[in-house]
């Protein structure tokens, strides 16, 4: 089953679940309606990997504005978006550890043969595409920096 037909029927499941839905329900529908916005605005319909690339998207967003809403106080909207990231997250590859990504770090390391902080560019081109959807970037780019600049 495709992510698009797994979010329809996950919609229509907390349809039936009436009250006990209503975030999960308007969580998937605001996915739905940015999945189709996407295929709107490119005139095709999104391959699986480019609703998983929405889905990322969506979650880091949520992942942004929980810090700052953290950072002004506001614990009320930092649990909903935290509620929210906990609906989205399954859609989502299984993420990696921070021990797995430092794996492939050192792996990226090695293969682009970086010597110091001024590869970074070098180590991110051959990495990203071995964690994408599966990692947050900032953990990935705090964890390069570390290792190049020892």
């Amino acid at each position: 089953m495709s992510l698009k037909e797994q979010l329809n029927e996950d919609m229509k499941q907390a349809m039936k679940d009436k009250e006990a839905g209503k975030l999960r329900l308007s969580v998937i529908r605001m996915v739905r309606a940015t999945i189709k916005n996407v295929e709107i605005d490119r005139k095709k319909e999104l391959s699986e990997e480019e609703v998983l690339d929405v889905l990322a998207k969506e979650v880091k967003m949520r992942r942004d504005a929980m810090e700052e809403f953290k950072n002004a106080n506001r614990l009320d909207l930092s649990e909903q978006l935290e509620q929210e990231i906990a609906i989205l997250m399954p859609y989502l590859p299984q993420q990696l550890s921070e021990a797995e990504v430092r794996g492939l770090v050192t792996e990226a390391v090695a293969e682009s043969q970086a010597t110091g902080p001024k590869d970074m560019g070098k180590v991110m081109a051959v990495l990203m595409p071995k964690v994408k959807g599966r990692a947050d970037g900032k953990l990935v780019n705090t964890i390069v920096r570390e290792i190049l600049s020892k």
